[in-house]
């Protein structure tokens, strides 16, 4: 029951891949078309020559050997054409579809929560969209459409070997058993090994992506060695797997050339005899077959093998649309997109939970007027980033309501909220390219000027423009040729020049150095000058300037209200921070 369950998955997985392409439909059938003519063209070649030595050879018939010549390299320029035309379509196909496919997963990977970025390795993701999208390509460039091909001119080779020679064509095939055992027992260890090569691609992505984005902590705590062991180990692994499929072939094939060997001595041996008796095999008809064999066995040859190539495209799409079939996608149902948000901001009985009902957030209740600002303060853990993350809307929230200006969330469309939302986080992340490219993001519809402006409102044009190059200065990946105060100003440019009209500043400035304290300061108060803020930091400019503060634990309101007050309350969590964190900076 299982089989059959797998061979019909098998199949409804192939029609789901075949119909990738049928935007290119034409195509397609252009090649299915030429498959189709290619297996007269190839053996027609034996064929003539049969009838060169039967009719002209033996007669001495110059001219119509000459005739007949011509004709058969007219024939090999036709089918040379035909093939170069067959393998260019059959590969512009699969290429078409590639790319197509990886703009499609690109593009749901980018829908996705962050709950799967959470649970899924970098380089997973990479590999689906890369090598196993790669792999699909096959289908159609090595797969379905070559293995129409081989097994129509394996058809046509045996109806002609048929017609010359039925005797000789029998005893040709009678090592046609040992040929499919072999090659049966051939594609089931390729298959098995090559899952095992995808496997360990996909290992050594995922390790690689992760220790060089953490290269920085490898080397400070000296675990290079480590590191390298366990990656040896990996590439060990992937090297075997690699070996056994090479393994495999190299059995197989010189296998195929002494089963192929054995059928050519047979058809000697008997046609031999057989061009000496009365109406028997005609002598062109044994120069002929040797040709004909040749036909039948290297397609047989391959076909293996191209099973295989078929099986591979067809698991790495069954992975690939593993990630297509995920539904744990933002809904973005909402149809409000306002051009601009007034910006009040209520919470009432949120509960929300990462995973399970292991509660984040526990009845949370607050509101935010219209360009308020509010601090929030708490320990690691207390649910202060989980706040600003499911105002995003980056995870959904399972109980109680959140509003903005007094509508559901939910009832916004996604991107028009989180377009009048801008979050400046602890870890600037900065793309490689030019400075102008990290802050406008590409978008069009930024202007230099609109960033030149920006950047002189938070106090950063100074220090762009002693750059190499200014605004064009090229940003290596992560930023890694700055420091922190300077990354750190550029997200403050990138929020302001979106014009938020909701600000969340997260830790922002819990890692920037005292000389460009000052200017983060002022970064800050331009930026949240007249715009709802949500503030997460532990400075004490920052939360003493904030209208109200609210102080989390364990995902609950422990207090509640201005600096003023807050620091007042005897033995209140918040003046037990203050005094620990904020006193020795107040004096």
């Amino acid at each position: 029951m299982a089989s059959n369950d797998n061979k019909k998955f098998d199949l409804h997985l192939l029609g789901r891949v075949l119909s990738l392409a049928r935007p290119y439909l034409t195509i397609a059938m252009v090649a299915i078309l030429l498959a189709i003519l290619l297996a007269p063209l190839a053996i027609a070649r034996p064929r003539l020559i049969q009838k060169m030595v039967d009719d002209y050879v033996f007669v001495g018939d110059t001219s119509g050997l000459t005739f007949w010549a011509l004709v058969i390299a007219g024939l090999l320029v036709v089918e040379a054409i035909c093939r170069y035309a067959f393998i260019y379509s059959s590969n512009w196909l699969g290429q078409s579809v590639v790319r197509d496919l990886r703009v499609k997963v690109f593009s749901h990977i980018n829908s996705l929560r962050l709950s799967y970025f959470d649970k899924t390795p970098i380089g997973t993701s990479t590999t689906r969209t890369i090598n196993d999208i790669q792999s699909i390509n096959s289908v159609f460039s090595e797969g379905i459409i070559t293995i129409l091909a081989d097994l129509l001119s394996i058809v046509a080779v045996l109806a002609i070997m048929i017609s010359t020679s039925w005797r000789l064509t029998l005893i040709c095939l009678t090592t046609m058993p040992f040929l499919m055992l072999a090659s049966y027992l051939f594609k089931e260890a390729v298959k098995r090994s090559y899952q095992q090569v995808r496997t360990q691609i996909q290992k050594m992505n995922a390790f690689l992506q992760e220790r060089i984005s953490g290269m920085r902590i490898v080397q400070i705590f000296n675990a290079e060695p480590q590191e390298r062991k366990r990656f040896a180990a990996i590439n060990a692994d992937y090297r075997k797997a690699n070996i056994d499929a090479i393994f495999y072939y190299a059995i197989f094939f010189p296998t195929v050339d002494i089963i192929a060997a054995a059928s050519l001595a047979l058809m000697v041996w008997w046609g031999a005899q057989d061009v000496a008796r009365a109406g028997g095999v005609t002598l062109g008809a044994l120069v002929a077959f040797p040709l004909y064999l040749n036909m039948l066995f290297r397609p047989i040859r391959v076909l293996a093998d191209k099973f295989n190539t078929l099986q591979m495209g067809l698991v790495a799409a069954d992975r690939v649309f593993g990630v297509l079939d995920r539904t744990d996608t933002i809904e973005n149902n909402g149809d409000l997109a306002p051009e601009r948000l007034d910006g009040k901001v209520s919470f009432k009985n949120v509960w929300f939970a990462y995973v399970g009902k292991e509660w984040i957030l526990k009845d949370l209740s607050f509101e935010l007027e219209k360009g308020e600002t509010l601090a929030i303060v708490g320990s690691t853990g207390s649910g202060k980033t989980t706040i600003t993350n499911i105002i995003n809307r980056f995870y959904e929230f399972q109980r109680g309501d959140i509003t903005v200006d007094g509508e559901d969330i939910r009832s916004y469309d996604l991107y028009a909220l989180r377009s009048r939302l801008a979050m400046v986080l602890q870890d600037v992340f900065l793309f490689t390219g030019t400075v102008l490219d990290n802050i406008s993001l590409r978008d069009p519809e930024i202007t230099r000027e609109q960033v030149v402006e920006a950047a002189k409102m938070i106090g950063a044009h100074e220090f762009i423009e002693k750059l190499p190059g200014g605004y064009d200065y090229d940003v290596q990946e992560r930023g890694a040729t700055l420091s922190m105060g300077q990354r750190q100003l550029i997200s403050f440019v990138r929020a302001l020049v979106f014009n938020p009209d909701i600000l969340i500043l997260d830790e922002a400035t819990s890692s920037v150095d005292p000389e460009t304290e000052a200017v983060i300061q002022h970064a800050i108060e331009t930026l949240i000058a007249r715009r709802t803020s949500i503030v997460i930091a532990h400075r004490l400019s920052t939360i003493r300037n904030a209208h109200n503060i609210m102080v989390l634990e364990k995902g609950e309101v422990q207090e509640f209200g201005p600096h003023e007050e807050l620091v007042e309350l005897e033995n209140g969590r918040y003046r037990e921070l203050y005094e620990m964190q904020f006193l020795e900076t107040a004096e």
